[in-house]
């Protein structure tokens, strides 16, 4: 058995017989799934469906360190028990109501200090994922949230957290609501592509669409070294950016609050924000709250 062979399970979501029976939200396609991304020339080596976990970063990074994972492995589930987010916020959706999945990336030939800029690069694929798939515009709200427009208003409709797996590398999840109803949101801030109007709310095709542009934009980050602009993600992502131009709250660790304009990105990736004297301040750990629309 092949390494690319070793992680496919015995049976899967979308492998069995009762695939279609939930119309409204039928499970993934394990097997086309992987047919159509693991290949040998292909970044995902490993594609996994499961039921139901409590996290799918936690599931990952533990079996990285444990040496059960390689890079390009994907863990995807139907529902998470145990989702989160950034500051161990709780992620919670219905089942099969969006996609919910970690990958294992090691860029190990990229200096440490820019692998802050994997979940932007994330954040940027997912987009222009979307874009291309289901036809859908959204925004980034830095460093991790995705937002769509719902009956003109600014929702978040996914969010993004990387954690270090050891020295095997970074685990980065995604949490993405994709035919969530409006009786279903968590929040009165939440959204989903579904009301946002996408075109496309197949799990299937939108996953597959999100995969093949994280490894294409991972790759081109990776093959300049890390390098934000050389890579086109640094202008990529602030011309996407809902965060860069408006007047923030950046709740830093400790609790103090800064206020001012969010002006730009460093090259590290923080957000720059510029306070009513005029002084900059690059900010790597935050909340950042919206105050006023663009």
């Amino acid at each position: 058995m092949t390494p690319r062979d070793r992680s496919v399970p015995p049976s899967s979501p979308g492998d069995g017989p009762g695939r279609w029976s939930d119309l409204d939200r039928p499970p993934l396609n394990a097997a086309a799934l992987r047919r159509a991304l693991v290949r040998e020339e292909s970044l995902w080596t490993a594609l996994d469906v499961v039921p139901v976990t409590g996290s799918t970063n936690s599931d990952l990074v533990e079996a990285a360190r444990a040496g059960r994972a390689e890079e390009g492995t994907v863990l995807v589930a139907e529902e998470q028990s145990a989702a989160r987010g950034r500051l161990d916020r709780v992620w919670s959706a219905p089942a099969r109501s969006g996609l919910f999945f970690s990958v294992l990336l090691a860029p190990n030939d990229v200096p440490v200090p820019r692998w802050g800029w994997l979940p932007l690069l994330t954040g940027v694929a997912v987009a222009t994922g979307l874009a291309r798939t289901a036809g859908l515009d959204t925004a980034l709200k830095w460093p991790n949230d995705l937002l769509v427009t719902v009956d003109g208003e600014e929702r978040k409709a996914g969010g993004i957290l990387a954690e270090r797996a050891g020295t095997e590398g970074v685990v980065v999840g995604v949490g993405l609501n994709v035919t969530l109803r409006a009786d279903e949101l968590p929040v009165p801030t939440a959204g989903s592509l579904a009301l946002a109007g996408a075109a496309v709310t197949d799990r299937d095709p939108l996953l597959r669409g999100v995969l093949r542009s994280l490894e294409q934009w991972y790759t081109r980050w990776r093959v300049v070294g890390g390098d934000p602009e050389m890579s086109g993600l640094l202008e990529t992502y602030a011309a996407g950016c809902a965060t860069l131009g408006r007047q923030v709250r950046a709740v830093l660790p400790g609790g103090d609050d800064l206020v001012g304009e969010a002006t730009a990105l460093d090259a590290d990736g923080r957000l720059v924000v510029t306070g009513p004297d005029g002084a900059r301040r690059p900010v790597s750990a935050a909340d950042i709250v919206h105050l006023r629309p663009a």
